[in-house]
């Protein structure tokens, strides 16, 4: 079974309602970056940055999954998938992919201040948090995102899964966010390549670019794949 690796960015969630960043009337247009979502901000002030981050779970449990993650777990049915993820939020397993690599963190968790590895998933019923929250070894905890500023712990893993890809895949980025951008300098020689985004960016010439948004666009990719 071949292996496709699909590298997701916010296009993909754009049309399930969750604010894009860069793109006019985005994310960071109403908050301050280095404020809410860097290391220096958390530091100055980290009842900002939970308040900022109790917000977007709330509006992410209003959000669901389109075609584009929908169809995402189709191609499970014929190729062995991996999608690597820059997005935080939890689309990609509701919609019921069962291989997510998470670049940037997990919206719906927070984790132990003094030991990363101690990680906790928040429910619906309980996801607000707040500069006094501990976890049950009285630590504070903080949410379990990959800040500006911060070293991204799973590229490597990332990377490896890129390496081995028969398939490549972009979906709904813009390709001007490292590390995740580099992803594409790691593909076998040879490997076919997609790009799926609205409005792409320059690529190389090797690339198959597929100007749709996502879900028209894994739509397309779909069809394609099932006529190779």
């Amino acid at each position: 079974m071949k292996k496709i690796v699909i590298s997701t960015g916010a296009g993909v969630s754009a049309e399930s309602g969750i604010a894009t960043f860069r793109d006019s009337g985005g994310m960071w247009e109403r908050y301050p970056v280095m404020e809410v979502a860097s290391a220096d901000g958390f530091a100055r002030n980290p009842a900002l940055v939970h308040e900022f981050y109790n917000m977007r779970r709330k509006e992410l449990l209003k959000a669901q999954p389109n075609a584009a993650h929908y169809g995402l777990v189709e191609l499970e049915r014929d190729f062995d998938v991996r999608i690597i993820t820059q997005n935080v939020d939890d689309l990609h397993e509701r919609a019921g992919s069962r291989n997510v690599l998470h670049l940037h963190g997990e919206l719906m968790k927070v984790r132990s201040m003094k030991n990363e590895n101690r990680i906790y998933t928040l429910t619906a019923d309980n996801i607000e948090t707040t500069v006094d929250t501990r976890d049950e070894y009285g630590d504070h905890v903080r949410p379990h995102i990959v800040f500006f500023q911060e070293a991204v712990p799973n590229i490597e893993p990332a990377i490896e899964l890129v390496s081995q890809a028969d398939i490549f895949v972009v979906i709904g980025t813009s390709l001007n966010v490292y590390p995740a951008a580099g992803l594409l300098h790691y593909v076998k020689s040879g490997t076919p390549i997609y790009y799926i985004d609205p409005k792409p960016a320059a690529v190389p010439a090797n690339v198959n670019v597929i100007p749709l948004p996502a879900t028209k666009g894994v739509e397309r990719l779909i069809k394609i794949l099932r006529n190779e």
